[in-house]
């Protein structure tokens, strides 16, 4: 009896640490935003992370001055410090950029607030002009 008890408090254990490895490493989607930084922080009372905003703007189908702004959170590992230098310059610069990030299934205190891990940023190396809405054209 002591045996078979033994046996499954074991059993146990080692699904229970397989299910935290599988959400710790893996990764449930891959993909790329675009748009502006508009927020970049490293908040947290126990665990710093870093966290940040991407205006992701959509140009309406009808009147291009009617433009949707949408927000995407993504956090960024705290190894990844190249990888937070860069965002901060293009955060400051106002440039539009595209981001490669991971989604995971959970999100893990130590880790981030959000469930999208951002792996690497594309500049473009053009910066926004201070009111877009100034130099468009109207649509005719």
């Amino acid at each position: 009896m002591r045996k078979t008890i033994i046996w499954i408090v074991g059993i146990i254990l080692v699904l229970a640490l397989g299910w935290i490895t599988f959400l710790y490493f893996g990764t449930y989607s891959e993909g790329v935003r675009a748009g502006t930084i508009i927020k970049l922080s490293r908040k947290g009372v126990v665990f710093k992370t870093w966290e940040g905003q991407l205006n992701i703007q959509s140009f309406g189908a009808v009147d291009s001055k009617n433009s949707l702004s949408e927000t995407f959170n993504f956090s960024i590992e705290k190894d990844q410090e190249q990888l937070i230098k860069e965002l901060q310059e293009v955060s400051l610069s106002g440039e539009r950029v595209n981001l490669h990030y991971v989604e995971r299934y959970r999100t893990l205190p130590w880790r981030g607030s959000t469930r999208y891990f951002i792996t690497k940023i594309e500049r473009s190396n053009k910066k926004k002009p201070a009111n877009e809405s100034e130099n468009r054209e109207p649509f005719r």
